[in-house]
């Protein structure tokens, strides 16, 4: 992995019928079909409107052997109407399904958290090291037999691990844990190893943005340990829908991607399977562009883990730093000076535009309109060119307008001396992640605690795009404990409002988990195994708490992912059965069984409950 400088990880080739991945192949987009599996015309339906939207594999769960076998009848529908797609079974808690749908499909993803361990049955027992040793045999016992069944049917496998389910035997030794999903996952991989058997692609999943991306690169320098070079299938699960669902999607799946990592890429949303493709495809090409890119010359911090990284130490100046949460910087160049009440942001960029004084707004303002002197509420902003005049200016708060070549020797003896001055950090490369990671490395390596407000400028019409691009840049660097602050421009005509983008940034601050700022939702996007209206209940519980600032609110299909991947929710939505559900207080099922229609008054009642007792 290079800090600084874009290039993929080279991974070993996997063939997944007439569609191999990994190696040098682009990253692949695919999908899941959330219809359900023994429903032919449906499934055949779903899965040509995914591929027309671009996916490139599409997986359906297989619950059963019945399933399982149905997807032949799906196969030879979908190649009678001119569709040679490749097919995925997705598998949970039944091997017999597996086995039988490795005869018809080109792909069969297989969890080990239910494989044969699974958390119902081994759940709060303890562990001698001969019983843990005796559960991985059976692991074995089950396992290779699969591998060769695979090997001889020409069909790859997913070695796909959740945050939400794993085995009662691995969190006994590891809890719930980025350690304990590697290890998960490494036990199946060791097999793989060990038979020889290389077409195999692995992923490591959860909802949360912060816990995927640290258990991804531990996997990766724990399979480079063992000499193992499988594909990665990234993705956040249970991202929920709309602009959050987008903008969580591409921080988890886009710091990833920068970082070289990912041979394909599914954005799990709570929306029909078909509106996925575009917004992976798009996040995908966006970061394939730095391919090649004029090499960026940087030193890695030796106090920087990517794997465990701490937030960056800074001065607090003026709101700014210290252990302030991340500031949002608005670009109101354009003369608006309207705010949302619910989303205001901390300060202003005017420009050189006129300030009113104004004691609830604090406004930054370009220096050559303030200089020599500023009135209240405006703060003098300076550009590299003019640190003679910075030195000079008295405000009790100054900026300075920063690239990283602009971060000379001189610069960094100004910024550590000046203990007034925050940096508006710019990034102007075509590798805006790698420019922005050396300059904060290079304060790192010098002890310069100056703090930093981090500032990207996009052209995009389109809300989609700059949603991806502007979560996937900022993403990356708040997850590595980067910034101080955020400041979202654009530039196109036509674009996002400048409230708008005020609302996007304070949603990629709280998917990188660096502030919360409203009503967090995990939802997940549905599958063959869900029995409710899911993207109605989503909204339905939106609409009913979305005012509820800074809860955690999970809302799934089933009960193969929802008590795990709802850890750190607050309360839970879990389908239970066919029009029944159940509902959780973080992973305490408190009501089960309740009637789809009043399932979700039964949850605002509960949540009101707690709020006022």
């Amino acid at each position: 992995m290079d800090l600084f400088n874009y290039r993929r990880r080279l991974s070993s080739v996997v063939q997944i019928g007439n569609t191999p991945l990994g190696g040098t192949y682009p990253v692949r987009i695919q999908s899941m079909a959330n219809v359900s599996t023994m429903d032919t015309e449906a499934a055949v339906g779903q899965a040509i409107r995914m591929v027309e939207a671009g996916a490139e594999y599409v997986r359906f769960t297989a619950q059963g052997e019945r399933e399982a076998r149905n997807l032949q009848n799906i196969r030879r529908a979908l190649h009678d109407r001119g569709y040679d797609i490749p097919l995925v079974a997705d598998i949970h808690f039944n091997p017999k399904a597996a086995d039988a749908a490795a005869l018809y499909v080109e792909k069969v993803r297989i969890n080990p958290g239910n494989y044969v361990d699974r958390a119902r049955e081994t759940e709060n027992r303890e562990y001698t090291d001969l019983s843990y040793s005796a559960e991985q045999q059976k692991i074995r016992d089950r396992f290779v037999p699969f591998l060769r069944r695979c090997r001889e049917n020409n069909t790859a496998i997913r070695v796909g691990v959740n945050h939400g389910s794993l085995s009662g035997r691995i969190m006994s030794r590891y809890g719930n844990t980025p350690e304990g999903m590697v290890e998960s996952c490494m036990e199946f991989l060791r097999l793989c190893a060990e038979e020889k058997f290389d077409n195999a692609v692995v992923s490591v999943k959860a909802s949360n943005t912060i816990v995927m991306i640290r258990t991804m690169r531990l996997l990766i320098r724990t399979m480079d340990a063992e000499g193992m070079k499988y594909p990665l299938h990234l993705g956040v699960t249970e991202a929920g829908d709309g602009e959050d669902g987008r903008i969580k999607s591409a921080v988890g799946i886009g710091v990833l991607l920068s970082d070289g990592i990912g041979d394909t890429i599914r954005v799990s949303l709570s929306e029909d399977p078909e509106a996925e493709m575009p917004v992976a495809r798009k996040l995908a090409d966006y970061i394939a562009s730095r391919e090649n890119h004029a090499p960026i010359t940087a030193a890695a911090s030796p106090s920087y883990d990517p794997i465990r990284p701490s937030r960056r130490k800074s001065r607090m100046i003026n709101g700014i730093g210290g252990d302030m949460p991340p500031v949002v910087v608005s670009d109101r160049t354009d003369g608006d000076r309207t705010t949302d009440l619910g989303l205001k942001p901390d300060w202003i960029y005017a420009g050189p535009g006129y300030v009113a004084d104004s004691p609830s707004i604090k406004y930054i303002v370009d220096a050559d309109r303030l200089y020599p002197s500023a009135p209240a509420g405006a703060y003098p902003c300076f550009s590299a060119r003019d640190r003679d005049r910075l030195v000079e200016c008295d405000a009790e708060t100054k900026f300075i307008s920063l690239t990283y070549g602009d971060l000379d020797d001189g610069m960094i003896q100004l910024l550590k001396t000046d203990k007034s001055t925050v940096v508006i950090l710019d990034g102007t490369h075509i590798n805006c992640v790698g420019e922005m990671r050396a300059f904060m490395h290079r304060l790192l390596n010098v002890e310069c605690d100056v703090p930093v407000i981090l500032r990207r400028e996009y052209s995009e019409t389109d809300r989609e795009s700059i949603q991806i691009k502007a979560a996937a840049d900022f993403g990356a660097l708040l997850t590595d404990g980067f910034g101080d602050g955020i400041m979202l421009c654009n530039r196109a005509a036509n674009g996002p409002s400048a409230k708008t983008l005020d609302s996007y940034m304070f949603g990629i601050l709280q998917a990188a988990r660096a502030r919360i700022s409203r009503t967090d939702y995990v939802s997940c996007p549905g599958c063959g195994r869900t029995l409710f209206n899911l993207q109605k209940t989503v909204a339905q519980v939106k609409a009913a708490t979305s005012h509820m600032t800074g809860l955690k609110i999970g809302i799934m299909g089933c009960i193969v992912n929802g008590p795990g991947e709802m850890a750190d929710v607050d309360y839970g939505y879990i389908g239970a059965g066919r029009g029944r559900i159940s509902l959780y207080k973080g992973r305490e099922c408190v009501l089960k069984n309740i009637p789809e229609e009043e399932a979700v008054t039964q949850l605002i009642r509960l949540i009101d409950s707690q709020i006022t007792s």
